[in-house]
């Protein structure tokens, strides 16, 4: 047999040994910690509100973190063990832990319960509409993950109203009201991000066959389409916010927003990224550093100008 062959059997072979810390090792890697960057967005209301100086909303906004990442990291189990069959035709989805074999399917549905149930319980610890926040959430990950993903177009607006949800919960979770500027924002954002993500599966994965049953609907043109709607609007919405919200002196922070933008727009085109929006965002410095500065900005704009009691 040839060294060659040696590898590639190696490497199939190597994710059924398992061990007991390799399947705790995989269970890990199973909860995408990765992506609890997206839970991110539940900052927004602590900012905007200029909360953030407040130890009691500080606090709150943590707890309503780590219980939305709980309940996020479940639908993730879910999505994953309904689809590893499909991701084992995936040339990166393949990789995943249920998947790959690293971490048994019967294994995968504890996870599933003990995470679903302490993220659900802290969100009961943070009072009872935010529990219906997390759980319509959960409803709409789950809508989308049974149904709705094999939907042309919904499949991505669906995907969208989950990065809504969060900036609810984030409002929610410190008693603070939520306005339409704080909906229409995220809602074009997130749409921004998932029809580039279609994008950039079509590109790399053809019509998807075997991986995505509804790509095959998508094409590059219509996706294009798409795609001026939703930047257009994202970058419309938060000017206009800027000048009628809080102050208008939220308007110092549309370079960052216009820079971010436009550098995602160049990593998916330039470099091929998109498939995954979290890890392309991640390991990013410049978007990274663009971020920090816009919250940085944001904050202190909110601390030298008369803001309101409320989201804006």
């Amino acid at each position: 047999m040839s060294a060659g062959a040696s590898d590639t059997e190696e490497a199939v072979d190597l994710p059924v040994r398992r061990s007991p810390l390799s399947v705790l090792e995989a269970a890990l890697r199973q909860l995408r910690p990765t992506q609890w960057t997206k839970n991110g967005l539940l900052v927004a209301a602590l900012v905007f509100s200029g909360h953030f100086l407040r130890p009691w909303a500080v606090l709150h906004f943590v707890v309503a973190f780590v219980s939305f990442s709980l309940v996020s990291s479940a639908g993730y189990v879910l999505n994953d063990y309904l689809d590893r069959e499909a991701d084992r035709l995936h040339p990166k989805k393949r990789h995943r832990p249920i998947a790959s074999g690293a971490l048994p399917p019967a294994a995968a549905v504890v996870e599933l319960v003990v995470v679903l149930l302490a993220g659900l319980g802290l969100a009961l610890w943070l009072g009872p509409t935010f529990l219906l926040v997390v759980l319509a959430y959960l409803a709409t990950t789950l809508t989308y993950s049974f149904y709705f993903k094999h939907i042309v177009i919904l499949d991505v607006m669906f995907l969208a109203s989950g990065f809504v949800w969060r900036v609810i919960a984030g409002a929610v979770a410190i008693d603070v009201a939520v306005s339409p500027w704080l909906f229409i924002c995220t809602a074009f954002l997130a749409l921004f991000f998932g029809f580039h993500k279609r994008r950039a599966e079509l590109i790399n994965l053809g019509d998807g066959v075997g991986t995505r049953k509804n790509l095959a609907e998508y094409s590059p043109q219509m996706l294009d389409q798409f795609q001026a709607i939703v930047t257009g609007n994202v970058v419309l919405s938060y000017a206009l916010y800027t000048i009628l919200g809080t102050t208008p002196w939220m308007a110092v922070t549309l370079p960052y927003v216009l820079y971010a933008i436009f550098r995602y727009i160049y990593l998916v085109d330039q470099r091929g990224e998109g498939e995954e929006p979290d890890e392309a965002l991640v390991r990013d410095g410049p978007i990274l550093l663009t971020a920090i500065l816009f919250l940085l900005t944001a904050m202190a704009v909110l601390l030298l100008a008369p803001g309101a009691p409320t989201v804006r």
